[in-house]
């Protein structure tokens, strides 16, 4: 008996999801381990690890011919991080703007974004256009490391109260204790785990993903830019709405415009250089969803910029953005 490819998908989903969360507990726990300081962890360590659902749905996709999902799925995400999860974020309570790696962010996501459409203007993104945003999220990487530093104390107290519990940490340059390798080896045992699991769960999603689509005879980038990028962006939501509801969003909103950002610099990137002949961008992605990606990115800088806050005005008018263009995407796309 076979399975609905709706069974399929689901199950690929949760699966990815729960890898997902393995694979970021063992990296969180492993660099706690090592001496990475926190604002640190939370800022790159943690925004990576959010993302991997994505990456290997991307990269899956890539390997498979399946370009479509694969850019649609990066498109469709980040749509969905800004406008619905953010913009709901800021209607239950506005969002406070106070980390510095804000003034970095934003025009890095728009610089990333534009970027983007410049390199699939042919169609095509290529191994070399994969190398180049991968050079540019090691860039980006090394710039927030290089903030890090300037953050307040308040706010390293939050990264620390957020990712620096139930961990022990090694001072700078001292060995580690027989007990610290031990725990060590686990943590690294988890975080192959977790990537294990995430690409087990990403070939059932992609799987399903593609059967999906043909059953309702729809094209495989609008799968990506609706169900798959809605799924995948999981991690993200479920880190906001806790954040949210305990009113504690600063390190969470950092995250959540810190992985828009490494959907393209480092899902993107992989994708093209894994790809044997590239990426193919299909006209309708390049010329709709790329280029509203692009202005979302584009909308933060006055937001960000307006005062000290997100409103709930703002975040409202984020939210019904995006129902415009889901109801456009369904009515005529599909």
């Amino acid at each position: 008996m076979q399975l609905h490819p709706a069974f399929i998908f689901l199950g690929g989903l949760v699966v990815i999801l729960l890898g997902a969360e393995v694979l970021l507990r063992g990296a969180q726990r492993l660099a706690t381990l090592l001496g990475v300081p926190p604002v640190i962890i939370g800022l790159t360590v943690v925004t990576v690890g959010t993302t991997m659902p994505e990456l290997a749905v991307s990269v899956t996709a890539a390997q498979q011919g399946q370009s479509g999902l694969s850019v649609g799925n990066i498109a469709g995400t980040n749509v969905f991080n800004i406008l619905v999860i953010l913009g709901l974020s800021a209607v239950v309570r506005p969002i406070p703007l106070r980390l510095l790696s804000f003034k970095l962010d934003v025009p890095v996501m728009i610089g990333a974004a534009l970027a983007l459409i410049v390199m699939a203007w042919d169609g095509v993104l290529s191994q070399a256009d994969g190398m180049l945003l991968l050079i540019g999220a090691l860039s980006y990487t090394l710039a927030l490391v290089l903030l890090s530093r300037r953050e307040s104390p308040a706010m390293r107290r939050e990264f620390a109260e957020e990712f620096g519990r139930d961990t022990v940490t090694a001072a700078p340059g001292d060995a580690l204790p027989r007990s610290r390798w031990v725990r060590g080896a686990w943590y690294l045992g988890l975080l192959l785990f977790g990537i294990a699991v995430t690409l087990l769960g990403a070939q059932l999603l992609v799987s399903g993903a593609v059967s999906l689509a043909r059953a309702f005879g729809v094209s495989d980038e609008i799968i990506g830019l609706t169900i798959v990028a809605m799924g995948t962006s999981a991690p993200e939501l479920a880190t906001t709405v806790v954040a949210t509801l305990k009113d504690d969003r600063d390190v969470a909103i950092g995250n959540l415009v810190g992985s828009c950002i490494y959907n393209i610099l480092v899902i993107l990137g992989v994708s093209g250089l894994v790809a044997a002949d590239g990426v193919t961008v299909v006209r309708d992605v390049l010329w709709i969803d790329l280029p509203l990606a692009a202005a979302v990115a584009i909308l933060l800088l006055p937001v960000f910029h307006s005062g000290d806050n997100v409103s709930r005005r703002e975040g409202a008018l984020f939210v019904g953005i995006y129902g415009l263009y889901l109801g456009s995407l369904l009515a005529l796309r599909t």
